[in-house]
Order: C-alpha cells, then structure tokens, then sequence
C-alpha cells in the first residue's frame, strides 16, 4: 500500500536531521547528514537526497512536501538569510534549491517557528491559537502564535524575542548588539553567570550548574534566579503585546524543572499586569526533545 509522507528537515550548524512523517505525527524514518561536510547548500540538498530517496522507494512512500527549519530561515523567501553558525554565508535560496531537487513545495522557517508549530499540533499547544514559544540553548529562540498563525512580521523576522535587550550595554551577543536576553539565558549565559558568580571556570555546561544547584551550590541556586528573573523580565513584557493563553519553554536548560521554572513563575507574575495575573501558564513543552525539530518541521506543511 503505498504511504503519503512529508519530509521534516532540521538545519544545524553541525548536522542536519531528516524524518519522513505521516499526518498523525508518526515519524517513519529519521537520518541524518552532516552540515559542515556540504561544500555548498545545494551539495547538502543532494546529501539528503541520497538518505531518503532509497527508502521512499524500497517501501512504497509518496514524499508529498517538505518543510524546513534553519537559523534565520525566512518563510517569505524560502531563503537562509546571514545565518551565523552555518557554513555558507549570505543569502543561501534553500527553498528552491529542495523544490528543484525534489520537485515538491517546499516552505522554509527558522528553527523555533518550526517547533512552535510542532507544539501546536502535536504538543501541549494542540487547540491553542495564542501562545509564546521559548527554545532556550546554544541561543534563546521563539516562536509567536497569533489567531492561529505564526506572527511573521512585514519580511518574515519577527518574533526575536532573544534578541531584546535586557540589560543596556550588558554581555556582547552574537547578534552584534549588546545585553540581549540570549547573552543571560541560553545555556553559554547561565554558565557564565555561574562563572562570574563562583569565580569557577571550570565548570563549563549549564548541565553541570543544575546539577550543583541540586546538591545545594549557593552560586549555581542564585545563577537559576538570576536567569529566572531575566527571563520572566522578558516574557512579562511579551505578554503585554501578545496576550497568550499559556508559554511553553523547551530545551536543554529546561531540563533543570524547578531550578528554574519555580522561580521564573513567581518572577513572572511578579511583573505582569494585573489585567493578566494568574491567567497564564508557564508550561515546558510537550514535544519529546529528539523529535521535537523534525516535528516542528513538518507542521510546516500540515499547517
């Protein structure tokens, strides 16, 4: 019986990770290709070509779409605009480079809009119109639904909410600014508030400073506030102009539950309006942390 699919495709800096999905969120198959290794973007296309154009064939699957989420993905464009941590730079037109391989549509988003549309449909998000997003990692990556729909902006960029600045002339970000809320709570930003908290560089991984929260490190307890106070600072804010039913947080330094997550809620309620207390859960995400890309990916063409 031969099996429609949509292919979800992750972008990374150091590998890329392909599923073949069916609609009710079954991922089918799940490979990966190295990014770093593709001289050029349409090498890496003929890369993933070659992972799954076999098994699409030796087991009667019809690849119908494929969706895309890369660092600085554009959904208006299908290109990856300037993306840092990639090997190619510029403006790669990745959309088009898939459409022409596969002969597919083909829509492309960045990471985090992608796996806020996973949420949605095969998360805690699922009959949700209106909520935030938060990706927290190597960056802090967001993703805003509103009515339903993804909020984009007038050139497909909105939505950056790591990218607010949190503390004038603060910790240079990557982005060329200064004092951006990624420089204080991705997880290179709770290891080097840690850092300058202990005088300890040693330690090096946000992993190692929830584990020394647990066992009672006062600077590794106060890092959590720290991050949780900057980071409810932020989605307060958010709220103002957005209006969510709940905020989903996802990623590595999640993984520390109430190290962060308790204080970030009494943080966060600390600073609402009143119009908005009590009103608005704060929710780790849903999606299972190794699929949760591919996933996202693929709501792309679900949506």
């Amino acid at each position: 019986m031969i099996k429609i699919v949509v292919a979800g495709i992750d972008i990374g800096g150091t590998n890329t990770v392909i599923g073949l999905v069916d609609r009710f969120g079954n991922i089918i198959f799940k490979t990966s290709v190295s990014t770093r290794d593709a001289e050029t973007p349409a090498m890496l296309v003929e890369n993933i070509f070659a992972a799954i154009d076999p098994y699409l064939r030796n087991n009667s699957l019809i690849l119908d779409r494929i969706g895309v989420g890369a660092p600085n993905g554009n959904f208006y464009t299908g290109n990856i605009e300037f993306a840092p941590n990639l090997p190619w730079k510029g403006i790669v037109a990745l959309g088009k480079l898939f459409q022409d391989k596969f002969s597919v549509p083909v829509k492309v988003t960045n990471d985090a809009n992608a796996a806020a549309l996973g949420e949605m449909r095969f998360g805690r998000a699922n009959g949700m119109n209106d909520f935030i997003f938060i990706t927290l990692g190597t960056g802090v990556g967001s993703g805003i639904i509103s009515n339903g729909q993804i909020v984009y902006g007038h050139d497909g960029f909105a939505g950056e909410i790591g990218h607010v600045i949190i503390e004038r002339n603060g910790r240079q970000c990557g982005c060329g600014r200064k004092g951006c809320v990624e420089t204080y709570c991705s997880a290179g930003g709770i290891v080097k508030t840690y850092q300058e908290l202990s005088n300890n560089i040693a330690v090096n991984d946000s992993k190692q400073v929830a584990e020394l929260a647990a066992k009672g490190d006062k600077h590794a307890i106060e890092t959590f506030e720290k991050t949780a106070s900057y980071l409810a600072f932020t989605l307060a804010n958010a709220v103002a102009f957005t209006s969510p039913k709940a905020i989903f947080i996802f990623g590595g330094p999640s993984n520390a539950g109430d190290l962060l997550l308790a204080p970030l809620k009494i943080k966060f309620e600390e600073n609402l309006l009143e119009i908005y207390k009590n009103k608005i859960p704060i929710l780790r995400s849903g999606l299972a942390e190794n699929d949760a890309a591919v996933l996202g990916a693929a709501s792309l063409m679900f949506s």
